[in-house]
């Protein structure tokens, strides 16, 4: 049930807005003054505010700066006084809406359920945000480990371009992420691109867009990544795999921040922030002629290296409890628990396939093994 705090120095005021709402089923609290309810927020989390906007000591406007500071619950500013400036000031303050005395009840209750709405949409995004960070989480406490999340805590408030190298499975993609919710862009769009995936054919098309027509099956027009990404984080994965005709582009778009879509001429203004991951030696594609080396400099002002799982065999432990405990649950089985003979056959293993191979050896101990995991269960199922 929606719990409802009402602030107005007016006692008949709040009397009648009180008996309104608790026969809609709401649950309502009061408070004759600003000053009186800025303590309540402390104290109880309220879904929505109603707060008039002239009082003694402090007035509504003054209140809302305070209770941002405190609460994202949507406050709805109400007053005997309304004019098109107050209205626009308490907007621009953060103010959900603006309602003018003497209230109409349908305006009052539509408001009311449309900031509840908001706020419950805001919350339940929130959980979803915590739920994608928890799943991109990074797992380690070895000297390599701390190492990259020191650098990655210094680099991610920056709009510095990176380039993440390191062999397959190493977890690349929980960087450039971990980059992305530690900037201040985390709260628009992660864009991520396999550069592998995508034939060379339809690179361009995917990072630039497409107008109507500009070849056989563009039946409509398209963003590209790019400016599906603005004001947020573009991910290229596997950069190295790009054809030299879309390398020539992204370095366009890197140097001037425009792009031009397939079959267009307009010049589309973008704020991209470019993370860049291979498992290839860039330096090496150079000297082959298969990557540029201009676009090289652009995308690696700095440089972070994942280490390979043998360089951080200290780190199975932690990452078995992590797999473990998602394996077990994704296949709907008991959470076993892996002897220390266990762990320590598991270190001994080359890893080639790194973190991405240690997961799927868990996975497959976890369904194909009893409650506790021993080191003859490692060397069966390996």
């Amino acid at each position: 049930m929606a719990k409802v705090l009402i602030i107005d120095d007016e006692p008949a005021i709040r009397r009648a807005m009180r008996s309104i709402l608790e026969n809609e089923g709401y649950v309502i609290a009061d408070a004759p003054s600003a000053v009186e309810a800025l303590p309540l927020l402390n104290k109880e989390v309220y879904d929505a505010i109603f707060c008039d906007i002239k009082m003694p000591q402090m007035d509504g406007i003054e209140f809302l700066e305070k209770a941002r500071a405190l609460t994202d619950t949507p406050v709805i500013i109400i007053s005997g006084h309304g004019t098109i400036d107050i209205a626009v000031e308490a907007i621009k303050r953060g103010a959900y809406d603006f309602i003018e005395k003497p209230m109409d009840l349908n305006r009052m209750l539509i408001t009311l359920r449309n900031a509840l709405d908001k706020n419950q949409l805001v919350n339940e995004t929130k959980l979803l945000r915590n739920a994608v960070s928890k799943h991109y989480e990074m797992v380690g406490d070895s000297p390599a480990m701390n190492g990259l999340y020191d650098m990655i805590e210094r680099v991610a408030p920056t709009n510095a371009r990176v380039l993440i190298t390191g062999e397959n499975g190493t977890g690349k993609e929980l960087v450039a992420r971990q980059l992305h919710e530690l900037s201040p862009r985390k709260g628009n769009a992660f864009i991520e691109v396999n550069c592998a995936a995508i034939p060379s054919e339809l690179i361009e098309s995917q990072l630039f867009g497409h107008e109507k027509g500009a070849f056989t099956s563009a039946v409509k027009q398209k963003k590209g990544d790019f400016e599906l990404a603005d004001n947020g984080t573009l991910f290229l994965d596997e950069i190295g795999d790009m054809s030299l005709a879309a390398q020539a582009k992204v370095l366009r778009a890197l140097q001037e921040n425009k792009i031009t879509r397939v079959g267009g001429e307009e010049e589309i203004k973008v704020d991209v922030r470019v993370i860049a991951a291979t498992n290839k030696n860039l330096q090496d594609e150079i000297a082959k002629g298969n990557f540029r080396e201009d676009l090289y400099h652009r995308i690696s002002m700095i440089i972070m290296k994942v280490p390979p799982l043998r360089e951080r065999l200290d780190d199975i432990p932690l990452l078995i409890n992590s797999f473990v405990v998602k394996s077990a649950n994704e296949m709907g089985k008991p959470i076993p628990t892996f002897t220390e003979s266990a762990i320590e056959e598991l270190k001994k293993q080359p890893w080639t396939g790194n973190i991405r191979e240690l997961q799927n050896v868990v996975g497959r101990l976890v369904i194909l093994c009893g409650p506790t995991i021993s080191a003859e269960d490692v060397k069966k199922y390996l």
